[in-house]
């Protein structure tokens, strides 16, 4: 029977006793369209010692439940999807329905290193052209910052020198009329 999980994928429960609960798939059924998966349909089963060195106990194991119980659980948006089959680089892979991303870890692994070594020949493309306009533009804004500070800086020193000289002359004033009057 041809089903949209495999081992190994995260999936949500939607229905029974441990609905909402996410898990790992341990083992799949496919002749049953069952699977198992970790920390749910906890099951407890009474073991019997059978020699003088066995313990007896009582055992959880996971339980199968039926494969439409459970969603994959998109590992780009981590929402519960639906899963569609598309074609990357020739490879039929399983895409998530809610935002495109690949579902296949194998197949996305990959593809990044192609991907990779395309942008980094878009980015050396631009590297070579896009420097030429950066610096006509930095050195016509350095000449006028530098343009500007010489300009306040000029009237900066006219403005020190006008208020000494007028600083000077009231105190000379002060100190003669203070003077006479003695």
């Amino acid at each position: 029977m041809k089903l949209n999980v495999k081992k190994g994928d995260n999936v949500v429960v939607l229905a029974g006793k441990d609905a909402k609960k996410t898990g790992e798939i341990l083992e799949i059924d496919r002749e049953n369209a069952r699977v198992t998966v970790a920390g749910v349909n906890i099951q407890a089963h009474h073991k019997k010692p059978r020699s003088k060195d066995d313990k007896g106990g009582i055992l959880k194991t996971e339980g199968a439940i039926s494969v439409s119980n459970v969603m994959v659980v998109c590992p780009a948006c981590k929402k519960a999807t639906r899963v569609a089959h598309g074609v990357v680089e020739g490879k039929k892979v399983r895409v998530c329905k809610k935002c495109g991303a690949s579902l296949d870890v194998k197949a996305v692994k990959a593809a990044k290193p192609a991907a990779k070594k395309v942008e980094k020949k878009a980015e050396a493309v631009e590297k070579v052209e896009a420097p030429k306009p950066e610096k006509k533009a930095t050195t016509k804004t350095a000449t006028k910052t530098t343009a500007k500070t010489t300009k306040t800086a000029a009237k900066t020193e006219k403005t020190e020198k006008t208020t000494k000289t007028s600083a000077d002359k009231p105190a000379t004033k002060k100190t003669a009329s203070s003077s006479k009057k003695a």
